[in-house]
């Protein structure tokens, strides 16, 4: 059965401002109001506490406010027995202290298990090394495609790719949710993922580049997008259910992770589609482009 070919392309200009729209208000949500780094990058006190009964996380966070302390994370740690208290604070001894207030204030017994104090100094060489670690993730895929297809077929991927991510931290940074390395380990998912999109289509574009001589650029890519499209809405659907369920019933401790995913994964689709392709028109790629340069071999003048 013959499947219609959609017109992707004859959209491409308008999510080229599209794009271009939501970059300019994520690197202007970037700069003006930055990313909320968690305790991760900003180092802090970390308490986890140990209940004899299901721990009432609103009661905890009750006296934590009362006490002053109304931007301190309360949540469950695995079982709704273990809590996990993080408080935003360069004092090394305030784990302890607050573990002896909570302790005191409530009614049931409580076991510290555990009191850590995350430096300042941790908090930067982390939020560093993140940086670096996504840098070389672009540098290696701008080099793996360029070396599986063409250059032109790697600045598209890479422009997805970048609109992506920097999408995703505008959209942290726009609401204020907490970045830290659960949100960073989603980022990199979401390279990965996105990525993986883009090497379906790009795959099928040069297949089709080879079998469909009389074709235009733009056909082709209008007819590889609409070959793979169904493979791309299952992925993407099937993915987007497991997240909503993260989202909703994974708990506060990958809820940024489980976010930070889903808008990954929505904003990837379209980029793959509409920007990575889109470039590949705008730079005029050609048949003559996927042909490898021939290598000249020494001629033999000797008698």
């Amino acid at each position: 059965m013959n499947i219609k070919t959609i017109n992707f392309m004859a959209l491409r200009k308008f999510f080229f401002v599209v794009a271009a729209v939501l970059m300019l208000v994520s690197i202007g949500s970037l700069v003006v109001k930055n990313l909320n780094l968690g305790l991760d990058f900003t180092g802090g006190a970390l308490i986890e506490l140990n209940y004899d009964e299901p721990a009432d996380l609103e009661s905890i966070r009750q006296t934590l406010r009362a006490a002053g302390w109304e931007d301190a994370v309360v949540q469950n740690f695995g079982a709704s027995t273990d809590v996990i208290i993080r408080l935003a604070s360069e004092d090394p001894n305030l784990g302890s202290e607050i573990a002896r207030m909570i302790q005191r204030e409530d009614a049931g017994e409580v076991t510290v298990k555990r009191v850590e104090f995350i430096g300042p100094q941790v908090g930067e060489e982390l939020r560093d090394q993140g940086g670096l670690g996504m840098l070389l993730a672009m540098g290696g895929i701008l080099l793996y495609v360029s070396l599986r297809f063409q250059m032109k077929f790697a600045v598209g991927a890479i422009a997805a790719l970048f609109h992506d991510v920097i999408f995703t931290l505008g959209f942290f940074a726009l609401f204020g949710l907490s970045f830290d390395l659960t949100v960073l380990a989603a980022l990199l998912a979401v390279i990965g993922y996105s990525l993986n999109d883009t090497i379906v289509v790009f795959d099928r574009v040069r297949e089709n580049l080879r079998v469909m001589r009389k074709a235009d650029l733009i056909e082709v890519i209008n007819v590889s997008t609409t070959q793979t499209l169904a493979r791309t809405l299952a992925t993407s659907f099937s993915t987007i259910l497991v997240l909503l369920a993260l989202f909703f019933f994974g708990g506060e401790n990958i809820h940024g992770f489980a976010t930070a995913l889903l808008i990954g994964v929505c904003v990837g689709t379209y980029s793959s589609i509409f920007v990575a392709n889109g470039l590949l028109v705008t730079m005029k790629l050609t048949r003559e482009d996927l042909i490898p340069p021939q290598v000249e071999e020494a001629v033999d003048d000797r008698p």
